[in-house]
Order: C-alpha cells, then structure tokens, then sequence
C-alpha cells in the first residue's frame, strides 16, 4: 500500500498561518491603500509603519498565496493588488467583503480557539461566555457595533443575493419581503435586477434605520421599504416571496421550524419561501465550508446549526409546503426554495 505524501494534513494543521496572514493585511488595510498603484517593499512597509524585519516576508507571503502581484525580484519589485483582492478587498469598491474578514480578525479567530470546549459542552464560545447574554442581544445593545456587524454579514452575503436575483424566476411574482433583512441587501440586489418587484426588508426596530440609510443609497426608495417586528412574536409581513438570507441557521430546531411556519402563513397559494444558506450536501460529505458554518454557529450560539436540503424539505412539508428545489448560488452557497 502506498502512503501519501503527508503535506496536506500539514498544511490544514498549519492554515491558521495563512488565514492570520491575510486578516492582517486587510487590518493594515493594505489593498486598499495599494489601490491602482503599485510600490516597492520598502514603500509599503513605511506606508504601513512596518518594521524592515518582517516585511517582505510578509508581502511575498501574500503573494505566493495569491493575494498580491510582484513585478521583478529583489528590493526595487513593485507590488500591486491583484484583480481579486482589488475588486473585493479595496473598502473603496462599492463590492469590498473585507468587513467579514474584520469580525473574523477581532472576533472569532480568538473564539475558534474554543472549538473544542464548545464540541465537549455544546455551549456557545463568544461574548455570551463573559456576558451571559445571547448573542444577538448583546450586539443590538450596542449600535455602532450592531451596524458593523450588519455590513460584515452583508459583504459577504451580498454576492449570493445578486446571484438569486439573476438565477431565479421572480416574473412570476408582485411583492417580496426579506426576513431578517438587516441592511436591507437582498432586497436592493433582487430590486435593482427586477423593476417591477416591491420589496420590503423585515428586521427589529433597531435595524431599521441602518436599512433604510442603505436603501436611500441605493436610490430605490420608492421600490424598497422597511418594516420592523420580532420574527418570533409577530406575524411576518405578507408577500407573494419570503426570503430569510443566512437566517435559519442561527437557531435550533423548534425555532427554524417556527420560521418556517410562519413564512407559510405569510405567502399566497403558490408562493415561494426561499432560504440562501451555505447548504451542507445531503450525503454530508463536500461542502466542507458548510460544515465548518455549523460548527461556528456553535461557538456563536450554542444551538444554531446549518442544515442540508434534505432537512430543509422535510422542516417545510411538515409546515404545509408542496414543491421544493435548490438553486446554486456561488462557491458553497444555494438558495432552497419551497412554494406554497
């Protein structure tokens, strides 16, 4: 029997290395202050205040991890960002997603550390391990921090609704309401590829006035609007679609299960209920990115799971619905579908 080359377990063992690399860059903010523009090591490392000792090492890690391009070798190579990281990581591009990777930096890469106290007494490992408090209320507690919160979930999100608003068939339907809608980015995107949908974005009181800064932004105040309540205490808004955006997996089951009654009781005879999750496989085999979402819902929350389609169709026909698809988004999310 031949015995593999042994790199990749290695490699996983040692991936904090390059995941602290790259939150550190977004930290410094570097591809946002290389924009267009392209400098030497030298000059990144005085841009950044950084010492001569671990610069270049630094860059050229980047680099080899493709995070950065270098033209020329030696001290006078001109860095620049790469087309990725300039669309995604530059806070200057309308598409920026580094807000995830700032909550990862400050938050959840020291909670991580936790993961096995977490497997061993199924309870959560963030602030509520100091306050005692849940997650959620312990963010909408602080504003500020609530709103950065916001914006870090919608970079992240906000490609996945773009993708449902061009992959699904939303002709056929005249209102839509975004359930936990935050800052209201899944009702812009679907807004803005389909003129003839009014939209409204759900969430607690507190959220909305963040949801409608945002909309006003967007220009399509006169398409978009908000509504505020508790998901758990109050009827859902009603509309021809309802859709929860990374939402069902922040609770156990007899929560989801409520979400998703009342999302029945919110839709019209041939409505559609659509969750966009990072939806574990049903055989539970190849999305690890799900699966490693499961186990952070844990540490943030202690009951919150992730979920395959599978689950999702058997939660929802115990609720009513009759039909049900999945929809690929992009990389390792989807969007279940159940219609009414």
């Amino acid at each position: 029997m031949s015995v593999k080359d042994p790199f990749s377990i290695m490699r996983t063992g040692f991936g904090f290395w390059e995941s602290k690399v790259l939150l550190t860059a977004v930290e410094f903010d570097l591809f946002t202050k290389l924009g267009d523009n392209s400098m030497t090591a030298r000059g990144i490392g005085e841009m950044l205040s950084l010492h001569s000792r671990g610069t270049r090492d630094f860059l050229d890690a980047l680099l080899s991890m493709g995070f950065l391009e270098r033209e020329g070798d030696g001290p006078g190579a001109q860095y620049r960002n790469t087309e990725t990281t300039r669309v995604y990581l530059d806070r200057d591009n309308p598409s920026y997603m580094g807000g995830i990777l700032e909550m990862l930096n400050k938050r959840l890469y020291k909670y991580w550390d936790d993961l096995g106290e977490a497997l061993r007494t199924g309870k959560a490992q963030n602030e509520i391990k100091h306050s005692q408090k849940p997650l959620f209320e312990e963010l909408y507690s602080d504003i500020p921090r609530l709103e950065q919160f916001m914006w870090a979930m919608a970079g992240i999100s906000r490609h996945n609704f773009i993708a449902l608003a061009q992959k699904f068939d939303f002709s056929r339907f005249r209102t839509l309401c975004d359930v936990g809608g935050a800052a209201g980015v899944l009702s812009i995107a679907v807004a803005e590829k389909h003129r003839s949908l009014i939209c409204t974005s759900f969430d607690l009181p507190e959220v909305e006035p963040i949801a409608k800064r945002s909309i006003e932004r967007a220009g399509l105040s006169d398409r978009v609007s908000t509504a505020s309540g508790d998901f758990f205490r109050d009827p859902l808004p009603t509309a021809d679609v309802i859709t929860m955006g990374m939402i069902l997996h922040d609770w156990n089951l007899e929560k989801k299960k409520k979400l998703i009654k009342s999302a029945y009781e919110a839709l019209p005879e041939r409505g559609a209920f659509i969750v966009v999750e990072n939806l574990i496989d049903d055989a539970r085999r190849e999305n690890t990115f799900g699966l490693l979402m499961s186990l952070n819902m844990l540490i943030e929350t202690g009951e919150g799971f992730d979920y395959t389609s599978a689950d999702f169709n058997e939660w929802c026909a115990e609720a009513g619905f009759k039909k049900f698809e999945v929809l690929h988004l992009i990389g390792p999310s989807s969007a279940a579908i159940a219609y009414k």
